[in-house]
Order: C-alpha cells, then sequence, then structure tokens
C-alpha cells in the first residue's frame, strides 16, 4: 500500500479546490492553501487534510484519479448524477455517495442534492455537483468539536455525515408537519379547500416517494462505515457514529409512518368526497319525490275526461289542497330521515 504522499505528484493542479483544511496531531493548522501544497503536507504522516471540489470538470477528475489512486469506477460515479447512496470499497480507497436534503417553504416540495466522497487515509475529498450543501455548516460542526480531530478521517467524516442525516430527520419531521395541516382541509366542505387538499396530497406523496430513496440506503451506508474491517472509525469515534445511525433508523422508520398516513389521507379524502355525493344524492332524489307528486296531480287533473270536480271551481282548489299537503308531507318525512 502507497502512501497518499507518494501518489501525489509534485505537478498536481486542482483548479476546482474552493476549500481546504489541514489537520496536523489532531490540530487545525492551516486552510484554504493552494492545491499545490498538498503533496508537500501529505508527506507527513501525522497530517489529515480536506479538499472540497465544486462541480469539476473531466479533466479534474482524470488528475483526482491520478494523483490520488482513485478507481476509475469511482470516479465515473462521481461524475455523473443520480448515484444510489452507498459505500463502495476499492482496496486502499474507499467511494461514498449521499444527499443533502431540503424542504421547500409550502412543506410539499424536495429539493435535494448530491455529495460524492472519497476517503483514503489521510484525506477526505468531497465533490459537490451544486451549491445545495450548506458547507459551513460542515465546517461548523468540525470546529465545535475540534477535541475529536485528532482520530482523523473519520472525524472528518462524522462531520460530514452528522450534518447529512440531521437534514434528512428535519426534511421528515418538516413533511410530518405539512401532513398534520391537512388535516383542517380534508373535512372542509369548499371546492377550493377540496382542490388544495388533492394537490397536496399528491406533492407529499412525491416526495416521501423520493425521500425514502435517500434516506433508507443511508442505514447500510452508516452500518458498513462502523464495522470494525473498515479501519476508518475507531473506538473513541464508534458512539458518535452510533449516534448518527440511531437518527438514520428514526428517520426511516418516520419515512415509511408518513407514507402509511398519507395514504391514509388520501383514502379518507376518497371517503369524505364518497359522502358527500350520496348526500348530494340523497337531496336531489328527496325533491324529486316531491317535485312528482304536483306533476302526477296535475297531469291526471289534465286528461280529457270527466272526473270528481271537473268543469268547477272546486276541483282546483281539490287540487291545489292535495298538491300542498302531500309535497309538505314528503319534506316533513325527508327532514326528519335528514335527507334534507
Amino acid at each position: 500500500m502507497h502512501g497518499d504522499a507518494q501518489v501525489f505528484g509534485r505537478s498536481a493542479v486542482l483548479p476546482m479546490v474552493t476549500r481546504t483544511r489541514l489537520y496536523h496531531d489532531g490540530t487545525l493548522v492551516l486552510e484554504d492553501f493552494p492545491a499545490r501544497d498538498v503533496a508537500a503536507h501529505l508527506a507527513d504522516p501525522a497530517s489529515v487534510l480536506w479538499l472540497d471540489l465544486y462541480r469539476p470538470g473531466p479533466a479534474e477528475f482524470i488528475m483526482l484519479g491520478r494523483e490520488f489512486g482513485i478507481h476509475e469506477l469511482a470516479l465515473e460515479d462521481a461524475a455523473h448524477r443520480g448515484q444510489r447512496p452507498k459505500l463502495d470499497r476499492y482496496r486502499t480507497r474507499e467511494f461514498l455517495s449521499a444527499y443533502a436534503v431540503t424542504v421547500s417553504p409550502d412543506g410539499a416540495q424536495l429539493a435535494y442534492s448530491e455529495i460524492a466522497v472519497f476517503l483514503t487515509s489521510q484525506a477526505m475529498i468531497t465533490v459537490r455537483k451544486d451549491d445545495g450543501l450548506d458547507i459551513e455548516d460542515v465546517v461548523a460542526r468540525w470546529d465545535e468539536g475540534p477535541d475529536l480531530a485528532g482520530h482523523g478521517v473519520g472525524f472528518l467524516l462524522h462531520g460530514l455525515l452528522d450534518h447529512l442525516v440531521d437534514g434528512h430527520f428535519a426534511a421528515v419531521q418538516q413533511l410530518d408537519d405539512s401532513i398534520e395541516e391537512l388535516e383542517g382541509l380534508l373535512f372542509a366542505a369548499g371546492r377550493r379547500e377540496i382542490e388544495a387538499v388533492q394537490r397536496r396530497v399528491f406533492a407529499l406523496r412525491k416526495s416521501l416517494v423520493q425521500l425514502r430513496r435517500v434516506v433508507l440506503p443511508m442505514r447500510e451506508v452508516v452500518n458498513t462505515l462502523m464495522r470494525p474491517g473498515l479501519h476508518l472509525i475507531n473506538d473513541p469515534l464508534a458512539p458518535y457514529y452510533q449516534d448518527v445511525y440511531d437518527h438514520v433508523l428514526r428517520a426511516t422508520e418516520w419515512t415509511e409512518s408518513l407514507r402509511d398516513l398519507v395514504a391514509s389521507v388520501m383514502e379518507t379524502n376518497l371517503s369524505v368526497q364518497a359522502n358527500r355525493m350520496n348526500l348530494i344524492m340523497k337531496k336531489v332524489t328527496s325533491w324529486a319525490a316531491i317535485i312528482a307528486v304536483p306533476t302526477a296531480i296535475t297531469g291526471y287533473y289534465g286528461q280529457n275526461l270527466p272526473y270528481p270536480g271537473f268543469g268547477r271551481e272546486s276541483g282546483f282548489v281539490t287540487s291545489a289542497a292535495v298538491i300542498v299537503l302531500l309535497s309538505a308531507l314528503l319534506y316533513l318525512t325527508f327532514k326528519r330521515k335528514d335527507w334534507l
């Protein structure tokens, strides 16, 4: 196994480096230094560094593979979007793919940012394909726990994973709050409210499906990192990674329960609409029955045949009285049965 300093050439030029950090014996000693100095820093086994690449091109990936000895398949995965969250091992290097997640202010739309991470014995290289990841928050987490910096790359990786998983957890919570807001609209009778519920339910279900694809694989990623054979996490860091793993499990279980809750909301919405339709049909049928009484009576008296009261005013009075009485009787009967 060659050291990182040996695989990093003197002529290395990484123009897409946006952030750099150097730790020596667990202490931050240098920040935002040029990429040409990486070889000199890695020559010291006590040095650990972080490089952040923002939207690198094909030339930068080729340079990255040549100088750090990263496998071509890992570089290919990092260059293309849409990778599944995963952890791949390539002899002396590891490749991790993950997502940062945010939810829109209305609580229905999900936005995610893909990040690729290369791990070596002395360096962590992050590749960002857009500006969706709040890298400043990751740096702040490192600064909040300087006593852990002596644990090397595992310390840097923990800060990144802690930020990502907390983002997943916050997104699940926001989606949960959005689903709770639907309860007030679910039984509203207005047409606008009904349409709003249908649109929001569809958007929430779509967001939950996308979130599940991001959150669920992270369980296996963190679990693999915690295995002893990987040698990335030492005993002092194990409790911190266990905490991250617990958050991953909670976010995963919460996402699954929200999927069931959204399905329940959809079923309830359909049931409410069906009940309203039945109520409308009862009202229409009741009014049709009431209207049928005068229609039948006037039709009977409209026959060109002699009948009781034919040609006399009493016949008209009698038919009108029968219409009023029967219509009123039907109205009261339907009203008592709550059909009107």
